[in-house]
């Protein structure tokens, strides 16, 4: 087993043990690609949303909220084109039955030859030490220059092969390439078949008289069909945009790599509508500024990338993702699209009703274009959580598991540790609680010796932790514990609520972001 997936295990096993995320229906054996976040998991999915939130909408006066039915007219979907056009190209391997995007096959074997790239630089690093220009090295390489070579070649052939939809010649790329199932090994190919990813059901009590409805496949409609209700109920003026949180539903045929990809997830979505011809200036914006946020959380800059996509979607004129290092390797975590106008044309098509804005400026009506950002919250919740865990060695030479969560998101911000369970001691941890659970979310843990409370605290990811021992009672101070660096600093309980509020604002984040 390689690095890679015993990350993503240990990721899987810690998330489970501590009360993050559960398996869906566990004791029934489960159900595929469906999860439970359990009462840690769910703490921190709401603070991933309130600073997704809190930095779209409060942090920008020209953007606001809404919160779409998941239920909609069958109509919808046929405007936008997914009745039709919502289809995966899937290949099976028929002696392990399993079933595979097969462009991300392509995918995955050109990814072969960018980590050929990255042991052959970091074999040059190791040679040539101070010395080494990496830049330099990545133009001259013959061995980099044959692996570039490689990618640039295949990538142009899996684009115009996506760009053709020819599903007979993506299935002859597989075999040229000799591409094997990743789980028996085997080169015995299917041809490549659509299949359509909506989940639909029956809208009506008695079956015969129901007409078919789906479940949302993507947030974003519900913004586009309430482009007029918002914007005249608003008086927002272009360029402005809605932002929204919700759940979505994919009937995907691969659903796998823990939360990853499942079958009903949730989206943080906004749509921002600018003028025709700007686009591309605001494309660029939302570039920038949703790189920002990310990295404002600290996790590390070597977990980003940013990938411009081969093949356009037919509503896009550009479009690239901000890719994270997961425990899988680079995979996408928020999508940047310019959908120019055609949503809200289709939906005025098939309607008949007007989505236009009249900009007073030019003095004309028009239909706004559109640049999305679209950000798994499942995906974003996995991206903090296994970046946050690290196994440490001390300087005594004993391990801790830690998850270092950025202290805004994390479940609980403090625990409040009587150092006995006697003398008064828990009586008055719990005032401290009382005091400063008005604002945080606190924990009170008086089980176990005190170097066992502080690795089950860091192992949760709580960042501080405040132990009340018997010269508490004396001289009303306590001792604050870091959990990242475990410095410990004694402080007065009158100063602690500032200190606290200090380390675990959203506020810092907001600003960098």
């Amino acid at each position: 087993m390689d690095k890679k997936e015993d990350k993503l295990k240990e990721v899987i096993s810690h998330a489970k043990e501590y009360g993050y995320v559960f398996p869906s229906s566990e004791i029934y054996d489960g159900l595929t690609a469906t999860y439970d976040y359990g009462q840690l998991g769910a703490e921190l999915k709401n603070n991933i949303k309130n600073y997704w939130w809190t930095a779209m909408v409060q942090m920008n006066e020209e953007i606001v909220g809404l919160d779409a039915a998941i239920f909609m007219h069958p109509k919808t979907w046929q405007a936008s084109g997914h009745t039709e056009a919502f289809n995966d190209p899937m290949i099976d391997n028929k002696d392990s039955k399993k079933r595979y995007r097969a462009d991300v096959l392509v995918e995955e074997h050109i990814e072969k030859y960018r980590d050929k790239i990255k042991k052959d630089v970091a074999k040059g690093k190791k040679r040539f030490g101070d010395d080494f220009d990496e830049v330099q090295f990545l133009a001259t390489n013959p061995n980099v220059k044959r692996s570039q070579d490689k990618i640039d070649a295949l990538e142009a052939q899996l684009t115009e092969i996506l760009e053709s939809d020819d599903l007979s010649a993506l299935k002859g790329m597989i075999e040229e390439l000799g591409i094997a199932c990743p789980v028996a090994g085997s080169k015995n190919w299917t041809d490549v078949r659509q299949f359509n990813l909506m989940f639909s059901t029956e809208l009506g009590s008695v079956a015969g008289d129901a007409a078919k409805i789906y479940l949302r496949p993507e947030t974003a409609q519900g913004i586009f069909v309430n482009f007029g209700n918002v914007q005249k109920t608003s008086r927002l003026k272009v360029p402005f945009g809605i932002a929204q949180i919700g759940k979505a539903f994919r009937n995907e045929i691969v659903a796998r790599q823990f939360i990853f990809r499942m079958r009903e997830f949730e989206q943080m979505e906004m749509q921002y509508f600018v003028r025709p011809g700007e686009e591309l200036k605001w494309y660029e914006y939302w570039k920038e500024k949703r790189n920002k946020w990310h990295k404002a959380l600290g996790l590390g800059e070597e977990f980003y990338r940013d990938h411009n996509h081969i093949k356009l979607a037919h509503y896009a004129n550009a479009a690239s993702d901000i890719e994270f290092d997961f425990p899988m390797g680079f995979k996408e975590l928020e999508g940047i699209h310019s959908r120019t106008d055609f949503d809200l044309k289709k939906h005025e098509e098939f309607s008949g009703k007007k989505l236009q804005f009249f900009d007073p400026e030019l003095n004309k009506n028009y239909v706004p274009y559109v640049i999305e950002t679209s950000v798994g919250l499942d995906r974003m919740f996995l991206a903090v959580f296994s970046a946050a865990l690290k196994n440490e060695t001390l300087e005594d030479g004993s391990e801790r598991v830690v998850l270092s969560i950025p202290p805004a998101l994390a479940p609980y911000k403090v625990a409040v540790m009587p150092l006995t369970k006697k003398d008064g001691l828990p009586d008055k941890a719990r005032e401290i609680i009382d005091e400063l659970k008005f604002d945080f979310n606190c924990q009170y843990d008086e089980k176990d010796s005190i170097g066992k409370r502080y690795r089950r605290q860091d192992a949760i990811g709580t960042p501080y932790h405040v132990t009340v021992d018997h010269q508490t009672l004396e001289d009303n101070t306590v001792t604050i514990r870091d959990r990242d660096t475990m410095e410990q600093v004694r402080v007065a309980i009158t100063d602690l609520h500032g200190i606290i509020d200090e380390k675990v604002s959203m506020k810092k984040l907001l600003k960098m972001g």
